[in-house]
């Protein structure tokens, strides 16, 4: 074990007087040493709750015979940093995350590892640190928030942001907003669509890291408990089998994980995420893997912001599970993956069937015969733009119009609460990027703004940065190479014409290349938006956006 390096024999009495300070027994301290990775705090919904995952954690871990050792790990609300100056640090603090659970495991010489994430970008960061560190772990979320009700509507935090487009445009009334506000997030949990959290934790387990239901079972349910007890029976299991995260983390988890991620629609922050685990093992996950994938895979399950479904329905309707033995009939599974369970991929869904059609489709009916991202090339985004194409109107799926420019997501917002915007515009947001921004915001003020004042079928919206899970519309991120990078995308000017064409799978200027070259010529970077501190740091060493935003 990692851990008889430092506490056992003479040498390491030292250590085991310090456990003995902490109330470790001489049992416990010989025991095998598990981290319970704890993202709790009282600012995130989706982590409000995690102590009760913990101790439940600790339960099992010392029912399969070892000693927890929890720790803790930071964790950013996206939807409170949203809008403002603080949405560049929840990218960012990805690498923090992954970063300071190798310090606190490569010091303590952790045995295995039980990582308790929900929410956007603490599951990608612990997934990361379980791939680098690469022994024995298991991730299991905190489970997802129950959607809202009011005045015979289904709601989620999608709702109130769209309600305040609304209210801006005049359609509701202060005390209306505010009654969507108190109902929208009826409790803790990740948010109840099938946003950017809630993707990431349905892909885990299609990845093979987190048992099965771990993306579905809800927060304040009894099942989410019974998970977390098992996870830490199972830590234990996979630490006598040697089974570690390399040995499920193959080129073949990858690619179920984009199925599943395809067909249904998730986040397309997950082009980020995915890329970025998969780094840490050697792996290369381009944008072309995501569309051949998406170009094979039917669109079978349509959740909010997409469709009117929540997690809650697709867990009902037998999770990820019964969806990935849908998509496993069809021959579009590996089945032969290692899992957390022990068992195989094909084994841990053998037996699921799907209990409610009108949640998942059969895979021959599906809403559409491609997945629900798609990935755009052209002289716009030579590297690679991301649009969730199951979430654009058809009336957008094709558009050209002039370009509107702005060089921040504020100057865009107020432009759009202004009405300075027209039917047809395709609003151009840059040096939002992962260096330009810093940290690539979520820009979902101005999506759900559009959305909120009936725009969305009329408007177009592309960035260099990126888009919250909970974006709809027409809004094509990831523009690579970015504008802080010299991209195509910081020499457009207002009234350029963009040609848009999702089912195409193209984005370009109506521009020659003579022209682009000719206006290079007069280009100038601007100055850093920010000059000190950690997104300093990471503005100089981080990569561009269609390689997984990753550290260089």
């Amino acid at each position: 074990m990692n851990s008889d390096k430092l506490k056992t024999g003479p040498s390491g009495a030292s250590v085991r007087s310090l456990f003995y300070g902490m109330g470790y027994t001489r049992e416990e301290i010989g025991r095998p040493l598990v981290g319970v990775v704890n993202s709790q705090n009282e600012i995130v919904p989706g982590h409000m709750l995690l102590d009760r995952i913990a101790e439940a954690v600790k339960r099992g871990v010392l029912l399969g015979g070892g000693t927890p050792v929890e720790f803790p790990s930071i964790a950013i609300c996206d939807g409170i940093a949203m809008g403002h100056g603080g949405m560049k640090y929840p990218l960012a603090s990805r690498e923090l995350i992954c970063d300071s659970i190798e310090a606190m495991a490569e010091a303590h010489q952790f045995d295995a590892l039980v990582l308790i994430p929900n929410c956007d970008k603490i599951t990608p960061g612990m997934l990361m640190a379980a791939a680098r560190l690469n022994i024995p772990s298991v991730v299991i979320s905190g489970g997802a928030m129950r959607a809202g009700f009011a005045d015979g509507n289904t709601l989620d935090f999608n709702s109130i942001m769209e309600k305040i487009g609304v209210f801006k445009n005049g359609g509701c009334t202060e005390a209306e907003l505010e009654r969507v506000a108190e109902e929208a997030c009826p409790g803790c949990g990740s948010c109840s669509g099938l946003f950017t959290a809630n993707s990431m934790n349905c892909l885990t387990e299609a990845l093979g890291m987190g048992l099965p239901y771990n993306g579905t079972a809800l927060c304040d349910s009894g099942e989410r408990i019974r998970l977390a007890k098992t996870a830490g029976l199972q830590v234990m299991e996979m630490l006598r089998r040697d089974i570690r995260p390399r040995d499920i983390l193959t080129k073949k988890a990858f690619e179920n994980a984009i199925t599943v991620d395809m067909a249904m629609a998730g986040s397309t922050n997950t082009v980020l995420h995915l890329p970025a685990i998969a780094h840490e093992i050697g792996l290369s996950l381009d944008l072309n893997l995501f569309d051949k994938i998406s170009e094979r895979t039917p669109y079978i399950a349509k959740l909010s912001p997409s469709g009117r479904h929540h997690i809650e329905d697709l867990h009902r309707a037998g999770g990820v599970p019964a969806l990935m033995s849908e998509l496993a009939g069809h021959g579009l599974i590996h089945e032969d993956c290692v899992t957390v369970t022990g068992a195989s991929t094909g084994e841990n869904i053998k037996a699921v069937a799907v209990t409610d059609r009108s949640v998942i489709l059969p895979p021959g009916e599906p809403y559409r015969n491609r997945g629900g991202i798609a990935v755009l090339k052209g002289n716009l985004a030579p590297g690679g733009a991301v649009v969730k194409e199951s979430a654009v109107a058809e009336e957008m799926l094709k558009h050209s119009g002039p370009a509107v420019v702005f060089d921040s997501e504020e100057a865009a917002t107020e432009a759009i609460w202004g009405r300075k915007i027209k039917n047809g515009d395709v609003i151009v947001i840059r040096y939002e990027g992962p260096r330009g921004g810093p940290g690539m915001r979520e820009m979902l003020s101005p999506t759900s703004s559009i959305a909120g004042m009936h725009m969305d079928k009329d408007v177009a919206l592309l960035t260099d940065g990126r888009f919250s899970g909970a974006s709809r519309g027409a809004s094509i991120g990831h523009i690579s190479p970015e504008a802080m990078d010299g991209g195509p995308i910081g020499l457009i000017r207002n009234g350029d014409i963009i040609h848009i064409d999702i089912p195409g799978r193209s984005l370009s200027v109506d521009l020659s290349d003579d022209e682009i070259a000719e206006r290079r010529k007069s280009f100038t970077l601007p100055e850093p938006k920010v000059k000190t501190g950690y997104l300093s740091r990471y503005a100089r060493l981080v990569s561009s956006a269609n390689t997984g935003a990753v550290l260089k």
